[in-house]
């Protein structure tokens, strides 16, 4: 059972939230006001955030000076992005009839919170100081460690350090936001349940991830499809869906059923999130073509060409600094590595569409799983 004792919070400092009322034990109110429109609770997700971090930022002043700027800095990991993972909760919340504002904005800021987290510790994993074409939090320690003279080794070590930190601290905090979304709702524990399967399920993907980059023997299609829908359709598409739902008052079966639908999704997402990595402009998507081939990263493109003389000629020679990146692409692309990438994903889409209208969930849902849908085969960033 997931821990929702918050009688244990903080020794100095204001408390991260009361509860609504101000008493420990109480359940939310519900709000039973019309739905809002989605720019308008995007709003209210960000303006919850700013308020975390503005709340643990003086909380941490208690602590120490280098704290409290920590978790300003930790600010802007929330920042910049598109909140997809938001949104999806609340398409699923506001669909199944959900009015509890309140609750689902908190929900959804415990999604982004957690997608933060996880881009902050991937970010050690792939020794990467750049996130969204700028320096990362990492990058903001190491460069004050060596702005003070340290070694480039000792500094790196500064800005992955810290960042470890940073991403633990986002992990309590998403599990705190969604235990406080849930509590007094006939599936709280299903709730909170949904974040604990989300990092589960992304731990167990980034360790397969890293561990495939470093097997002599090459996985096969299989294994790296599981691998990219445990590294990111779960967290980014299934458990938000799922989370809406159990907020909502729907059955589990019901919520299952969804995060399937999700799962489709998610995998496609991150099939053509392999391809802009590959194909993509670095101005555009804010990521390097370069790095997962120079690391060895399984991605479906390189597990397609696996096998090919051409490609491991291709990709040796980029490796030795004696090609580009531009020749690997070109070998990628002629060995059909984009196309196939292309065609599964839109074969995933079109089954999720269909699994979607088979267990005809409500029609506003369904119209948003279709844009959602065309922005994940559309998408160029």
């Amino acid at each position: 059972m997931p821990v929702t004792d918050q009688s244990q919070t903080a020794r100095r400092g204001a408390t991260l939230y009361a509860p609504r009322d101000g008493s420990p034990d109480a359940a939310p109110p519900e709000d039973t006001r019309a739905p809002v429109a989605w720019d308008d609770f995007q709003g209210q997700v960000k303006a919850l955030l700013a308020q975390h971090f503005a709340a643990q930022r003086r909380r941490a002043a208690a602590f120490s000076p280098s704290f409290s700027a920590l978790w300003e800095h930790m600010a802007g990991t929330v920042t910049g992005g598109k909140l997809m993972r938001p949104k999806l909760v609340y398409v699923s919340y506001e669909a199944f009839g959900g009015r509890d504002r309140t609750a689902c904005a908190e929900l959804a800021a415990a999604f982004e919170m957690l997608h933060a987290a996880l881009l902050v510790h991937d970010d050690v994993i792939d020794r990467d100081f750049v996130r969204r074409g700028s320096g990362n939090l990492g990058a903001v320690y190491r460069d004050a460690a060596l702005a003070q003279g340290h070694t480039p080794a000792d500094a790196d070590h500064a800005g992955y350090s810290a960042a470890i930190i940073a991403g633990d601290l986002l992990l309590t905090g998403a599990v705190r936001l969604a235990t406080l979304a849930g509590a007094g709702r006939a599936h709280a524990g299903a709730i909170v349940a949904t974040i604990h399967e989300a990092f589960f399920a992304a731990a167990a993907g980034e360790l397969d991830d890293l561990l495939f980059s470093l097997r002599s023997a090459p996985p096969g299609l299989p294994q790296v499809l599981n691998m990219e829908r445990l590294k990111t359709a779960v967290y980014s598409f299934e458990m938000p869906l799922r989370a809406g739902a159990l907020l909502a008052g729907e059955p589990p079966g019901t919520a299952d059923a969804l995060a399937d639908v999700g799962r489709d999704i998610g995998v496609a997402y991150q099939l053509i999130d392999d391809v802009l990595g590959t194909f993509g402009q670095p101005a555009v998507t804010g990521k390097s073509v370069e790095s997962d081939l120079r690391e060895g990263k399984r991605t479906i493109l390189t597990t397609f060409a696996e096998g090919s003389e051409a490609f491991a000629a291709a990709l040796e020679a980029f490796r030795g600094g004696v090609q580009d990146v531009a020749e690997v692409r070109a070998v990628l692309r002629d060995l059909g590595a984009e196309s196939y990438a292309v065609n599964l994903a839109e074969t995933l889409v079109a089954q999720a569409l269909g699994r979607a209208e088979d267990l005809q969930l409500p029609a506003s849902l369904r119209v948003e799983l279709r844009q959602i849908c065309d922005y994940v085969l559309t998408r160029r960033s």
